[in-house]
């Protein structure tokens, strides 16, 4: 599904191009000794491309026909019959037909639907990422119960995961997210000293929760929601390839509807919705960083074996065969000339 939609924008060759290797990563002990192997594809999927390089990907197609603010953030909403007004905290006020929006705290949504409280729900585990000094680490992980560190990984240079009831500390409070994660990881073993000892002065860092978004409708009047602030979960596995598939199918529903957005937002819901519904059945927290030792032994063994770990793929995707994907540019061809 996603490669067909590659392939319709025309950036399939770029993206392969663009790709990185995807080597298979290590689970050690405290004492250094291999417990299990995850294989590449499992991180990585089929094609594994860095997000900044995407970003360009896309960028790059559409600059000359877009208009891009970078460095703001939409401050309000104001929705008439035949557009949406909008004002940014730093640039000029400006109208517009649809406003369509991304992010799992997207801003949009709590303007133009509800606070984040209610649709984003918090699955009891935290992540962090740092950039510290990890000289020599080969893509390994280490585990013990409710958290896991994973060294020399493509996310950064180190990446934790924890359980936490609690949401973590305010997004613009990073000396409390800083203590947040050494609080954490501070009492662990093996390198785990070692890395907390580097926090305060980690000059790179982002905590936030593993979190799911659940909407019973993605539109509220001309405002529509796709990608993360739609049908969002943290670390899930499917953020870009559910937000690329759901933007082709919302274009083309808008463009078969001819500006009937009411009509075109309610076909690209019907479509969508089973298909997104994939992002509601994983809690990675559980995966990344389980409870027990028990179930760190578990995690490890099914790692170990594609007998185990394929089922438990093909389950989980099963919701994502439940779109059949149109082609929006012969449909539109088909259609009679509109004058």
């Amino acid at each position: 599904m996603h490669r067909t939609v590659l392939e319709r924008m025309g950036i399939l060759d770029a993206v392969k191009q663009a790709a990185v290797a995807s080597p298979d990563g290590f689970i050690m002990d405290a004492s250094g000794r291999k417990l299990a192997t995850v294989p590449g594809a499992f991180g990585g999927g089929e094609i594994n491309i860095p997000r900044g390089d995407l970003a360009r990907i896309l960028y790059e197609l559409t600059a000359e026909r877009c208009t891009y603010v970078f460095g703001d953030s939409i401050a309000a909403l104001e929705q008439t019959d035949d557009s949406v007004h909008v004002e940014f905290e730093h640039a000029a006020q400006q109208t517009f037909d649809l406003v369509g929006a991304d992010g799992i705290h997207s801003n949009v949504r709590r303007l133009a639907i509800g606070p984040e409280e209610d649709f984003v729900h918090h699955l009891g585990y935290a992540y962090a990422l740092a950039g510290l000094d990890v000289s020599g680490a080969d893509e390994v992980a280490y585990s013990e119960p409710d958290r896991t560190v994973l060294l020399g990984g493509s996310k950064a240079p180190a990446f934790f995961v924890f359980a936490s009831d609690a949401l973590p500390s305010a997004r613009d409070d990073l000396r409390a997210q800083k203590d947040q994660l050494i609080a954490a990881f501070g009492s662990g073993r093996w390198r785990l000293p070692e890395l907390m000892a580097q926090v305060p002065g980690a000059n790179e860092f982002y905590l936030d929760a593993i979190a799911r978004v659940t909407l019973d409708h993605y539109a509220q009047g001309r405002v529509v929601l796709l990608g993360d602030a739609a049908y969002g979960n943290t670390l899930g596995g499917y953020g870009t390839g559910l937000a690329l598939v759901g933007a082709y199918v919302l274009a083309g529903e808008l463009a078969l509807a001819g500006g009937d957005h009411k009509t075109a937002f309610a076909r690209y819901a019907s479509k969508f919705r089973d298909y997104a519904s994939v992002s509601q059945k994983v809690n990675a927290g559980r995966i990344l960083a389980p409870r027990t030792r028990w179930g760190i032994r578990l995690r490890n063994a099914a790692f170990s074996s594609m007998a185990l770990l394929a089922p438990i793929l093909a389950l989980l995707e099963r919701p994502a065969a439940n779109l059949a994907l149109d082609d929006y540019e012969q449909l539109l061809a088909a259609l009679p000339a509109r004058s």
